[in-house]
């Protein structure tokens, strides 16, 4: 492999001629081979991203020569756009606050500025990583600014993709909304509810999802690159981080303020933690959704079979024609995912320590993993299982009618003490609840279909006296 020697304040090392990263990154190679784990591509657009605006902010004040700093900004963009990608390669766990990676980008965005300006990779001369490309930050900023910048990015998308599910479960909603089923309380017997009734509610827990995952905009939106080592803007403009946010929020199309307190915002990653709740909270519901759909679906033969599932491929290497809920099962994994993710991020958001949190990789790679997983699970969900979703009305209206907890709608008009006596002997005869109630006399046939109507018993069903 040919090389070329770079020197930094530790000496000289080789780094592969052809490599667009240069000797700090060279280094964290040698020091970090941990994982196979790199930063995910939203958190490498929003560096390129965010070193753009900061190129942009300098040149508006004059301290950026115009020629280094549209070198720069075109690399930014090429980065952005996804070339480079795979010069931007260290690993999550490195240097704690992130500054492997910074540098890494840096020192990438340098040497394809310096190409761009007719120099060769490993000229510091015409565009140097630390001087120029970083000029006026830290990574102590620029890397939670990224997950940030990144983590909004990605929660664009998982709103997207849960308001495509939710049309999904009301969309099944209207089409079950006559089909009684049985409801199940403790996973025994309880009062009807309409198949219709439970997809909606489905929906209905997605929907408050969606306004928590909306509400961590108002923290993640606050950044506070600019803010340097500590958080106190040293070394730079006073005007210097809001001009970053006004070129940073035209390039990434949203606005971006500056972060109230800079120092507060440099050592806590509460606004991340937040941002990783709001998701294991849509992980939560999306796993109860699974589990029953798995419940009502299971059979075909020995199971509660009141719905089928879309076939997606065989069910087993053994087992001819068995076909499984496979991707309610691929969601469930996600969500478990999320979970450990969201573990992972709480314990180093907390971790802190004075004037810096040092855990920013890992919690960077959990959180936008789990928007990220959490996004394409909910459009699978969607568009593979439950847009096929069909029901067997038979099977559910046959559940309703044996169901023991239907005497429930007797109390009103023969108590519950009379109402329990009846299920008692219907459980011991094998009599229908309807036939031990005309045997004994309680209700006549007309007034027992009225009380026992299925879609009845799924609403308020109740008539004031005159």
């Amino acid at each position: 492999m040919k090389t070329r020697t770079e020197k930094d304040s530790l000496g000289t090392i080789e780094v592969p001629a052809d490599a667009y990263y240069g000797v700090h990154t060279m280094r964290s190679i040698q020091n970090f081979q941990i994982s196979d784990l790199c930063l995910s591509t939203s958190q490498i657009v929003a560096l390129a991203q965010i070193k753009q605006a900061c190129a942009e902010a300098n040149m508006e004040l004059g301290i950026l020569q115009k020629k280094k700093g549209g070198a720069i900004v075109r690399a930014c963009k090429e980065i952005a756009g996804g070339n480079l990608h795979d010069a931007i390669c260290l690993d999550i766990f490195q240097a704690g606050s992130g500054t492997s990676s910074n540098m890494n980008i840096n020192e990438v965005i340098g040497n394809r500025a310096a190409e761009i300006l007719g120099g060769k990779k490993g000229d510091r001369s015409l565009i140097h990583p630390n001087d120029d490309v970083n000029k006026g930050q830290s990574t102590n900023n620029v890397f939670p600014t990224s997950i940030r910048v990144a983590a909004l990015a990605l929660e664009k998308d998982l709103l997207a993709a849960l308001k495509g599910l939710v049309s999904s479960l009301e969309k099944k909603a209207r089409q079950f909304n006559r089909i009684p089923k049985s409801g199940r309380t403790h996973l025994q017997d309880a009062v009807p509810v309409t198949l219709g009734q439970a997809f909606q509610a489905h929906a209905s827990a997605l929907k408050k999802d969606i306004e928590r995952i909306k509400d961590t905009d108002k923290f993640l939106r606050m950044l506070g690159v600019g803010g340097n080592a500590v958080g106190t803007g040293l070394n730079t403009y006073p005007e210097f981080r809001k001009l970053i946010m006004k070129h940073l929020s035209k390039i990434v199309g949203r606005r971006f303020e500056v972060a109230e307190d800079g120092i507060e915002t440099t050592q806590y990653l509460t606004d991340m933690a937040h941002a990783s709740a709001a998701a294991r909270m849509v992980a939560i519901d999306l796993n109860k959704i699974c589990n029953d759909l798995r419940l009502i679906s299971s059979g075909p033969n020995t199971g509660l079979s009141e719905i089928s599932l879309p076939a997606v491929e065989p069910g087993s290497s053994i087992m001819p024609g068995k076909i499984n809920p496979s991707v309610c099962e691929s969601v469930n994994m996600v969500c478990m995912q999320v979970f450990g993710n969201d573990q992972a991020v709480s314990i180093a958001a907390s971790a802190g320590q004075l004037e810096l949190n040092t855990h920013m990789p890992v919690v960077g790679h959990n959180l936008l993993e789990s928007l990220a997983i959490l996004a394409r699970g909910c459009e699978n969900l969607a568009t593979k299982c439950i847009d096929g979703i069909t029901a067997d009305k038979d099977r559910c209206f046959w559940y309703v009618e044996n169901s023991a907890s239907i005497a429930t709608a007797l109390n009103p008009y023969i108590g519950y003490d009379k109402a329990a006596a009846v299920v008692k002997e219907s459980l011991a005869t094998g009599k229908s609840i309807p036939d031990v109630i005309l045997e004994k006399g309680y209700l006549d046939r007309k007034g027992l279909k009225e009380v026992l109507d299925p879609i009845a018993m799924t609403r308020p069903n109740l008539k004031r006296k005159k």
